[in-house]
């Protein structure tokens, strides 16, 4: 499992799980005499001692673990800005994470330094601009160079980007500054398999497990390195192994069902994801439980089962009246109902997430890029629809408004829809131009770029293209499980 960095707008919020502070596990002779590391800003040794408590724990991504501490760490010092900040991170509910986010926020002036950089960057993350939370990483490195938190942070940041040669760079920097800061191995891993580089990945895993050989999330990552290069067999037992130093540890029970699912043994791997809805702890799980269940049942093609787990999800946050995370499950609602060819009811579940954004207290910079998104909603199905003109002209619309802003999804993403629109008018050189251009770690990208291919009359090159698809083996998504068996069909 690694630390997904704050580098996308809703519905596809993702948390950046780390933060400078200080250091549990380093070389306290050498730290000594080396420039000062982030400061900590409490006046309660209590509150410090939760809070570094909870610190390792959370760097071992002990989540659940970690969060206690921080809420003790709060509770003695209700100024504490960096406890708030993890307490956001460490949230059950999409909610909360808010709440928590912008009392740290009004907290962060009354820090030090690079405290307040470290929280606006996560505010930045949030709002869905990637190139603002990028500079306040560069200043924070600037500021203390010696810190290798604040190059991972960065390294992080950048690999939201998918810049994954400077993440590389900065995850490296890290290491060479604490040979120690396993937490670094694991965001190097990650960078270097979309670059291929397989065998530098697992030697970057390996060396995080020989670094925290008792704890589950090195081998959770292995595992998802070896379900990416077809070693299933391996990866499950990576798995099992994470599981049995931390049963409650659910990345690795879905990683397993993954595995299955990749196998096309799907009645195990529904089983593994049923699972994780059996033992949720809080509605944070549950919903991350019950998206589980509905990629395999996708993947599977049962779509109506699908459907059903996702409104299940909804009402679960619904019930906590969570309404950034209902809007993003109205979303995806939407999104499976389109892949099922029913552009009118996904058209209404888009418009009723929009409602609810707007209506919400959430920030200006979300409802507007909310906003904007519904374009390339609206694009969509009007795609579905076969109106192309009504497509262009959100697409158009999107482009414009998309082009203003710093995020790199947003790039990537207008260049898909230019492209689908080029495929549906049967335009194939210009559909390859634009695909080649939008997100190449997304199969349901490379399914439409075999598409391009096989219009074109190259059956190699699009049969090259679907295997590519059916064997991409990274964690499944909805998008990758609404393409998965075509390909799979189309490639063999």
């Amino acid at each position: 499992m690694q630390y997904p960095t704050m580098a996308r707008p809703l519905p596809f919020l993702l948390l950046c799980v780390a933060a400078c502070g200080p250091r549990t596990d380093g070389n306290n002779a050498r730290a000594a005499t080396a420039p000062a590391t982030v400061p900590v800003t409490t006046a309660s040794a209590e509150a410090r001692q939760h809070y570094t408590t909870g610190l390792d724990l959370f760097d071992k991504l002990r989540v659940a673990d970690a969060r206690g501490h921080f809420a003790l760490a709060a509770a003695r010092d209700s100024g504490f800005a960096l406890a708030q900040y993890y307490l956001a991170l460490s949230a059950t509910t999409t909610k909360e994470f808010f709440e928590r986010l912008n009392r740290a926020v009004e907290l962060a002036s009354h820090a030090s330094e690079g405290e307040r950089l470290i929280v606006l960057a996560l505010q930045a993350g949030a709002n869905a601009d990637p190139e603002k939370q990028v500079g306040y990483y560069e200043q924070l490195v600037a500021a203390y160079p010696n810190d290798p938190r604040g190059h991972f942070l960065l390294g992080f940041a950048r690999s939201g980007q998918q810049k994954y040669d400077q993440a590389i760079a900065e995850f490296t920097r890290a290491t060479a500054l604490d040979s120690n800061f396993s937490p670094a191995y694991n965001g190097l891993g990650y960078a270097y398999r979309p670059l291929g580089r397989y065998g530098e990945a697992e030697r970057a895993f390996k060396r995080y497990i020989a670094l925290i050989p008792s704890e589950p999330n090195p081998y959770d990552s292995y595992a998802e390195l070896l379900l990416k290069t077809g070693r299933y067999a391996q990866s499950i037992e990576m798995y099992q192994k994470a599981l049995a130093l931390d049963p409650h540890f659910n990345s690795s029970r879905a990683g397993i069902a993954a595995n299955l699912m990749y196998q096309e043994k799907y009645t195990a791997a529904r089983a593994e994801a049923q699972k994780l809805v059996k033992s949720a702890r809080d509605d944070g799980e549950r919903r991350a439980a019950l998206l589980a269940v509905a990629i395999v049942d996708l993947d599977a093609g049962h779509v109506d089962r699908a459907l059903q787990q996702l409104r299940s999800r909804y009402a679960v946050a619904k019930r906590g009246k969570d309404v950034p995370a209902m809007v993003q499950d109205a979303t995806l609602i939407g999104d499976v109902e389109l892949e099922a060819r029913q552009p009118a009811e996904a058209s209404r579940q888009y418009q009723q997430a929009l409602q609810m954004m707007q209506a919400s207290k959430l920030s200006d910079e979300l409802k507007a890029d909310a906003r904007i998104e519904q374009h390339a909603h609206l694009a969509r199905v009007a795609l579905k629809r076969g109106d192309l003109k009504a497509a262009k002209r959100e697409i158009q619309a999107y482009v414009d408004s998309a082009s203003h802003g710093t995020h790199p999804d947003r790039v990537r993403q207008g260049h898909e829809l230019t492209g689908l629109v080029a495929l549906a008018s049967r335009d194939f050189a210009e559909a390859q131009t634009h695909l080649a251009q939008a997100n190449q770690q997304d199969p349901y990208v490379l399914f439409a770029m075999a598409r391009a291919y096989e219009g074109k009359g190259d059956k190699a090159k699009a049969r090259e293209m679907y295997a590519r698809v059916a064997s991409f083996n990274e964690l499944p998504t909805l998008r990758s499980a609404a393409v998965r068996r075509a390909a799979l069909a189309k490639g063999s």
